[in-house]
């Protein structure tokens, strides 16, 4: 009985785990991430930038997920915009399925007026996708008393797909306060690594945001401020609402988050103005408790150089945090 309440838990998990693959990778994270998040972000600091992200979600289960970041982006007065490079790899179940994404960035920035900035964004990218088989486990290979014990008759298909994705996505914003709305996966590509149609599911999200000062601001203490926060997503019937503040006194920052019921999240960083390090951790107040998922733990890094000819006239979005 032990053993089949064993199996019946396996294959709940794994039947869990692929009708759920197709949804994106989420950054608790989030502006730490910029491109990722929405690619009217390219050039919004007017400097070069570089951002490195690594998330390991419900690390005690066997199939945790584990994604990866890397972007670079910078403002040019020639092309009156920023433009970026986007890089992720995520691995979901041990490396059961793989995936990674190449996307190049290009933002337009417009002045609406003295206090007003527009900034509108596209990210063409390519993605590969790899199944490996021999991870897999089928019915067939079930003994009632004994487990998984003996070989599939199921043969393998396919098992890999590569395919282009196209996103966009608008920014408006003034010295304190900011909103945004992006699309992914416009062209909705068929994301299937065996035989069949299975396209992409359209993410849309918004997320908006401010700055609110507190206190005087002198050259003797260091300035202190709020930063509230929200970022809705959907995708293919699954929403996920995240509510939160930081809360930045000088160089270090610290925030909570709620995110759908499920996960009440910490924040802690630090950012030097030419270099960011942040560290989160997600505490699972679901049915799916910490003590079973681990949680989730993300680590960020961020680098901005300094400028050759910064226009002076620039606007940079001073809200966003970790």
């Amino acid at each position: 009985m032990k053993a089949l309440k064993l199996l019946v838990l396996s294959c709940f998990v794994t039947t869990f785990y692929l009708s759920s693959y197709a949804q994106d990778p989420t950054f608790t994270q989030f502006y730490a991430n910029p491109l990722y998040l929405n690619p009217a972000f390219a050039g919004s600091t007017g400097c070069p930038r570089f951002a490195l992200n690594y998330r390991n979600e419900w690390p005690q289960l066997t199939g945790n997920y584990v994604t990866y970041s890397a972007s670079y982006d910078s403002y040019f007065k020639n092309i009156n915009g920023g433009f970026g490079v986007l890089a992720t790899h995520d691995q979901q179940g041990q490396g059961t399925i793989n995936t990674s994404m190449l996307g190049l960035v290009y933002s337009y920035h417009i002045t609406l007026s003295r206090k007003w900035k527009m900034m509108i964004g596209a990210r063409a990218s390519w993605y590969q996708k790899f199944l490996d088989w021999d991870k897999l486990t089928f019915g067939d290979m079930i003994d009632p008393r004994r487990g998984f014990i003996y070989a599939t008759g199921d043969v393998p298909r396919g098992g890999s797909r590569g395919f282009f994705d196209a996103s966009a996505g608008m920014l408006i914003f003034n010295k304190s306060f900011f909103a945004g709305f992006a699309a992914h996966h416009l062209n909705m590509p068929n994301e299937s690594m065996i035989v069949g149609n299975s396209p992409m599911p359209i993410r849309l999200t918004a997320h908006m945001g401010a700055e609110i000062p507190i206190g005087k601001k002198s050259k003797y203490t260091s300035t202190t401020s709020i930063m509230p926060n929200f970022i809705y997503q959907y995708q293919n019937g699954f929403q996920e609402l995240s509510i939160g503040t930081y809360v930045k006194h000088g160089a270090f920052s610290a925030g909570t988050w709620l995110r759908n019921r499920d996960a009440f999240i910490l924040t802690i960083g630090i950012n030097t103005g030419s270099f960011k390090l942040g560290y989160s951790y997600d505490v699972t107040i679901s049915k799916l408790n910490n003590g079973v998922s681990g949680g989730s733990h993300e680590i960020s890094m961020g680098i901005n150089l300094k400028c050759t000819k910064k226009p002076r006239s620039f606007k940079m979005i001073s809200c966003p945090s970790f």
